[in-house]
């Protein structure tokens, strides 16, 4: 049985060869690569009843099938290459007194668009403007934010740490930066309090991605601290990026929720502008959407800043701007903000 195999993968290499040698279009020899090589072709094929033969015979024919696939596929790719250098640079003869042709118009990102408008609000607040590094370390995203040694967030399968990391100390284990808290106490330990300021920037999480999550995408934090900062205070941060990004009052509720860099925590929610409030993909049927958490700066946070918990307090927003735009849009798929696909792009432009 063996020997008929090899019979028929001698001939069929043959036949193959005569085909590629004699195509005179890429088109035709796509057509043999399918024929021989593809899913459905005479190759695989073959390959796939090499189970029904004794175990000396499967060597035998496996390596012959071998062989034919590795001829046939340095066949194609020479041929290929042949057919392609023997056709003319221009399939039609060049005008030169022809007009050129106008450059597109570009334009903003709606991310970076939408960053750019906080960040006109926030200025005309005198709220400062601050950049913390995209590589940072496990000091300052999780020791200095108080989040406990066994927090899931410090694992591989949440956060994308560099490789050589084992072993190190907090304040040399780097990773890509979870997200921009830890960029609150780099400016607190520059600065000298009371301030205000904004930091927006693109952070990184290892995670599944689907119409509401990516793996790199950009938030928009801000942080107020002074001796006397009320709820109402970070009521008014919340009113502010809303009404930028609508340009009309926004409903808003904020659940009691907890996060280890504030104390008291909230979940800061907003009515669904895709479908009114009424349920869709978007916001998984329920009207409400997820967009910032927010609340008191933990004490162990404003010590890590160098700043005395009795003395000084704030309230710290955190806003996940794609989302944003999501709304402000209509968009319904996260994934379109990182796809640079210029059919979903030249809309904004």
């Amino acid at each position: 049985m063996s020997t008929t195999l090899l019979q028929q993968i001698s001939q069929t290499r043959e036949t193959a060869h005569q085909l590629i040698t004699s195509a005179t279009t890429v088109a035709e020899l796509d057509t043999a690569r399918r024929e021989f090589l593809g899913k459905s072709g005479s190759l695989p094929a073959m390959r796939r009843g090499l189970g029904s033969l004794a175990a000396e015979d499967r060597r035998t024919v496996g390596a012959a099938l071998h062989e034919a696939q590795q001829s046939l596929t340095a066949a194609i790719d020479e041929r290929e290459q042949a057919l392609l250098d023997a056709e003319p640079a221009l399939s039609t003869p060049l005008d030169v007194a022809l007009p050129g042709l106008p450059a597109g118009a570009g334009g903003l990102h709606p991310t970076i668009q939408l960053m750019y408008d906080l960040d006109d609000a926030f200025a005309a607040l005198n709220f400062d403007r601050f950049t913390g590094p995209e590589i940072s370390s496990e000091l300052y995203e999780f020791d200095n934010l108080n989040f406990p040694p066994e927090h899931p967030a410090r694992e591989s399968m949440d956060t994308f740490w560099l490789a050589g990391m084992d072993g190190r100390t907090a304040g040399e284990r780097l990773a890509l930066r979870p997200h921009l808290t830890g960029a609150s106490v780099r400016y607190m330990r520059e600065h000298e309090p009371p301030f205000r300021f904004v930091y927006p920037g693109r952070v990184y999480r290892n995670e599944t991605t689907d119409a509401r999550h990516e793996r790199a995408f950009f938030q928009y934090e801000v942080l107020l601290v002074d001796e006397k900062v009320s709820i109402t205070a970070g009521k008014a941060l919340v009113d502010t990026i809303l009404d930028t990004t609508f340009g009309h009052p926004v409903t808003t509720r904020m659940r009691t929720g907890f996060f280890p860099f504030v104390e008291p925590g909230f979940e800061i929610d907003m009515q669904c502008q895709v479908c009114g409030g009424a349920g869709c993909r978007t916001c998984h049927q329920v009207g409400w959407l997820e967009i910032m958490p927010g609340g008191v700066p933990h004490p162990n946070v404003l010590r890590a800043g160098g700043l005395d918990p009795d003395r000084w307090t704030g309230f710290y927003v955190n806003v996940g701007l794609d989302r944003l735009v999501m709304m402000r849009y209509g968009i319904d798929d996260v994934r379109l903000m990182h796809s640079a696909d210029l059919r979903y792009l030249r809309q904004f432009a």
